[in-house]
């Protein structure tokens, strides 16, 4: 079993920053690509960063400048560093990573229980 569990998220007022982390565990043989998503009220899910294997991090044009994604690949760790926070980023952050469980196995999806991020005018 594969688990990813977020921590970080919370009550901030615009402007302000939160630091999210989310870490690994489980039968993991492999991981690939690591990001952040976020899902707003009667919104769809959205990419808000991702980060490969190696380092190269991608990420949602509302969100350059602001956000920086990094990652401790011997932590099997992601973490979002979130500055110049507005309110419009209010949101469930899930933590997703595409892991290989074994070297036999191809990598899948998973997913976080998602962090709760609000932003106060």
């Amino acid at each position: 079993q594969v688990q990813l569990v977020e921590s970080g998220g919370g009550l901030v007022q615009a402007g302000g920053s939160l630091r999210l982390s989310c870490a690994a565990s489980g039968s993991i043989f492999s991981i690939n690509t690591m990001g952040w998503y976020r899902q707003a009220p009667g919104k769809q899910r959205e990419l808000v960063a991702s980060i490969t294997s190696g380092g190269s991090a991608n990420y949602a044009d509302s969100m350059k400048g602001r956000f920086t994604i990094s990652r401790d690949n011997a932590k099997k760790a992601v973490y979002l560093q979130m500055n110049s926070l507005k309110p419009e980023d209010t949101a469930v952050y899930y933590c997703n990573a595409e892991i290989a469980s074994s070297f036999f196995a191809p990598s899948r999806d998973y997913w976080g229980q998602g962090t709760q991020v609000t932003v106060s005018s």
